[in-house]
């Protein structure tokens, strides 16, 4: 079930999947976000773009919000925390950037996971419910993901949950201080996706 919200000027989907519940990052989030990434950032940092010396302070992450309420408003981008239903802590987060309409009505996924939480399903979870999002709300008709090669995670998170993979991107993204390789996968909406677990 999804449903879009507006509670005390922060809008945007709240989405709900097995066992987990998405919704757009609030001010109120910041301490159990700065926590989490803290604790996870050696387990993070070979993945992603390279953190800004305050990345992890107040005051970045009240812009971070702000940004992502107007990217939302304006369909851009839906960034989404995950947080697990029955005890409401942060696991990590899934986006949907880039969004494109006319003739692509398309976007790019990315996601992260607190290390605490790695390797128990909870991303492939997530993933599957922004995805009926992505095709059932948005009504997009792709949903495209890129993740390096050595992340023997990711891709069988993104094979588990129907993706395709579709080509190898040479030098795609600045990754940890470093361009990097990707491998490209995406998802159409008429794409056969596994069964519910």
């Amino acid at each position: 079930m999804v449903f879009l919200r507006s509670v005390g000027g922060d809008f945007g989907p709240v989405i709900y999947g097995e066992r987990i519940r998405l919704r757009t990052p609030q001010l109120s989030d910041y301490a159990q976000w700065a926590e989490l990434r803290a604790r996870s950032r050696a387990f993070l940092t070979p993945w992603e773009p390279t953190w800004p010396a305050d990345d992890l302070s107040r005051t970045a992450f009240r812009r971070r919000v702000r940004r992502y309420v107007q990217e939302v408003r304006e369909d851009l981008a839906y960034p989404l925390f995950a947080f697990a239903e029955d005890t409401g802590e942060l696991l990590g987060g899934v986006t949907l950037g880039n969004v494109r309409r006319g003739v692509t009505q398309s976007c790019a996924m990315g996601y992260w996971v607190g290390e605490p939480h790695a390797r128990c399903g909870h991303m492939t979870r997530a993933v599957e419910a922004v995805l009926d999002f992505a095709f059932a709300r948005l009504r997009l008709h792709r949903v495209e993901a890129a993740c390096l090669p050595a992340n023997r995670a990711s891709i069988r998170l993104l094979e588990k949950s129907g993706f395709t993979q579709e080509g190898y991107a040479r030098r795609y993204l600045c990754i940890n201080g470093i361009w990097q390789d990707h491998l490209l996968y995406a998802m159409l909406h008429d794409d056969p996706r596994p069964p519910a677990r």
